[in-house]
């Protein structure tokens, strides 16, 4: 005789996507892309406890240059995700992938989880400035449902990138942050990560109804670059 309770755990257990946006134009190239692929790579394991019992992560990485593409078809289960190093070329189109995205952002693709599902977190990295018309992208983006509940953090590399487009996707200047280093690149991408999925999969915000997922991680991240003040100040050589 099966048990009635099967399979109750998975029915309860909660899911939610955190996503990627890593620019892989040309100007990336060298130790900007590397220390981000190895960044990367280094933070997924730190995920695979969080969440606890009655929560699940899934990660999709959304790779953008001259056009843009997934690096997997779907989601994949934080204990099933490999990162792929990435390589560098081309453009900035920010628009192709603020329209992918929104795309892909939906009960009909992926997140369409038969569990119930929470907002995504988004991590956007790029060290430029888009090169295609990015307006209509980011309009698309902003009508959809999932992007406006999501946490947004956004990652300037270096001194080109263009901080108002960036605020202009996570809603808010607090959410941007500008890295100089390779040092400080590395470490910030290990908060971002961990950080967006921890707040991400519990059921409130610290236990304020008035704060939302995106204000407790602006919060996170100011007491993080207020313990860490030379993460984001610019090195007398450059950094890069």
């Amino acid at each position: 005789m099966s048990n009635i309770f099967d399979g109750a755990g998975e029915i309860a257990k909660r899911e939610m996507v955190l996503f990627f946006l890593v620019d892989q134009s040309g100007s990336m190239e060298g130790t900007k892309m590397g220390q981000v692929n190895e960044a990367i790579r280094e933070a997924i394991p730190m995920l695979r406890d969080v969440g606890g019992s009655d929560a699940k992560i899934k990660i999709a990485a959304l790779l953008f240059s001259s056009g843009c593409r997934w690096m997997y078809a779907e989601p994949i289960p934080v204990e099933d995700f490999q990162w792929k190093p990435v390589d560098t070329f081309g453009v900035t189109d920010f628009g192709a992938a603020c329209q992918e995205l929104a795309k892909k952002m939906s009960r009909k693709a992926f997140l369409k989880s038969p569990s119930a599902s929470v907002a995504p977190a988004i991590f956007l990295m790029s060290d430029g400035q888009p090169t295609d018309e990015y307006k209509e992208g980011l309009e698309l983006l902003n009508k959809n449902s999932w992007f406006k509940h999501a946490i947004r953090v956004a990652l300037a590399i270096g001194a080109d990138a263009d901080d108002n487009v960036l605020a202009e996707f996570t809603g808010t200047m607090e959410a941007v942050t500008r890295i100089y280093s390779p040092e400080a690149l590395r470490k910030f991408i290990h908060f971002v990560t961990v950080k967006t999925a921890q707040i991400g999969t519990q059921w409130d915000s610290d236990g304020d109804p008035t704060k939302t997922r995106q204000d407790n991680m602006i919060q996170k991240l100011d007491d993080f670059l207020k313990d860490n003040p030379d993460i984001n100040q610019n090195a007398d050589d450059g950094g890069w």
